[in-house]
């Protein structure tokens, strides 16, 4: 009876509660359609930065620092004999790398020199492109840095170096490749060239800088060498996409602030509106908890309907979004967005759906509850004539 009775309610209050139900639903749709776009992100952005670098993992070199350039010279050592067997089994790579500088047309720009086997093939990096023919070097370089540096396949660039004993040197290399990613931890200022002319060059042999292995196969640190698991390696990632969520937030909290707010003056319209009624139902024998309890369930209904009213909308829409995603052109590296192809497509899972259900309906039913708490004063007599209890 109570339900009958509150669904028959907010049905007969017309315009006002259908409005009500579509700010609560374009706030069920934002927080879903906003969430999903960045959970799609993360999703994107690991499985690009694990194909192209991260793998399953790294070995470190103790002194190896990515955010302390002034260390890369000696960030460096010998391979452990562990890794070695997992490299000569295709599940590891060596990765050498160095500071350097080019000199491409007369300029002069630092960069960070890597070295990587030529026949690899754990990462997407284009390493086939590094065969030496003869005493020639070939590189490879992302299509961001050689746009920049406006550097063509096939163009030779100076490049200088110093070796492990402090002695500077420096030749010509070419460009054999320019290759396409939307990682910019590998293309960013970054020259890659075949391992073993890279560990010639600094009088380095069987040297190496960071490990990446397959499926994270092992997990222990070895002499010299620090592993970095996934979640490490990923970390500046997933702390970008948090502080992004949390900028991102305050729309759909406006949005459901207002679905609140909306909530709350109904609930208190009608309890100031409806005191006779409630005293007829108290003078029939209705508690007051059961009367509470109605005008809470009315407020819920709202939150409930809302989901319907939003299902019919949202499910079209964010289905369009996964097919066709947010188109966002070349303009993806421009911001820093990592990871990131020309366009971004949504991810929908049934836990980030069922919470955002949970959190509106509980919210609502707060706020839904607060105003009703004063008709547990009330006496029938005075809601007969209209009156409120004070």
């Amino acid at each position: 009876m109570i339900f009958k009775l509150a669904y028959k309610n907010i049905i007969g209050a017309g315009l006002r509660t259908w409005l009500n139900i579509f700010i609560l639903s374009l706030s069920y749709f934002a927080i879903i359609a906003l969430q999903g776009f960045f959970v799609g992100w993360q999703d994107d952005a690991s499985r690009e930065m694990k194909n192209w670098y991260i793998a399953g993992g790294q070995y470190w070199q103790e002194s190896y620092d990515p955010y302390d350039p002034y260390t890369l010279e000696d960030s460096h050592g010998p391979v452990p004999e562990e890794l070695q067997q997992l490299i000569s089994e295709g599940e590891a790579i060596s990765i050498l790398i160095s500071p350097a500088t080019i000199y491409p047309e007369g300029r002069m720009r630092n960069i960070t020199l890597k070295g990587i086997s030529s026949d690899q093939d754990l990462l997407e990096i284009p390493t086939k492109y590094l065969s030496n023919p003869g005493d020639e070097i070939n590189c490879i370089i992302g299509s961001g840095f050689a746009d920049n540096m406006n550097i063509k396949e096939g163009d030779f660039i100076v490049l200088r170096w110093r070796d492990k004993n402090g002695v500077y040197d420096a030749r010509d290399i070419k460009v054999a490749h320019i290759f396409y990613t939307t990682v910019l931890s590998v293309e960013n200022n970054q020259i890659w060239i075949a391992l073993d002319a890279l560990q010639e060059m600094l009088n380095l042999p069987g040297e190496a800088t960071i490990i990446p292995v397959k499926d994270e196969l092992y997990k222990m640190d070895f002499s010299g060498w620090q592993h970095k698991d996934l979640a490490f390696l990923l970390l500046d990632l997933t702390n970008l996409i948090k502080t992004k969520t949390i900028g991102s937030s305050v729309m759909y909290v406006l949005l459901l602030f207002l679905a609140v707010l909306a909530i709350f003056d109904t609930q208190i319209l009608s309890i100031f509106h409806r005191r006779k009624e409630m005293g007829t139902l108290m003078a029939l024998g209705m508690t007051r908890s059961k009367i509470i309890q109605l005008f809470t369930l009315e407020g819920v209904l709202h939150a409930v309907l809302a989901i319907l009213m939003g299902a019919v909308y949202g499910i079209p829409l964010l289905n369009h979004f996964q097919k066709v995603g947010m188109q966002l052109g070349a303009n993806a590296k421009e911001w820093g967005l990592s990871g990131l192809d020309d366009a971004l497509y949504p991810v929908y899972g049934w836990k980030l759906v069922l919470g955002t259900v949970i959190l509106v309906l509980v919210t609502i039913t707060i706020v839904s509850y607060l105003p009703t708490r004063k008709i547990a004063k009330l006496k029938p007599t005075d809601a007969l004539r209209g009156k409120m209890t004070k």
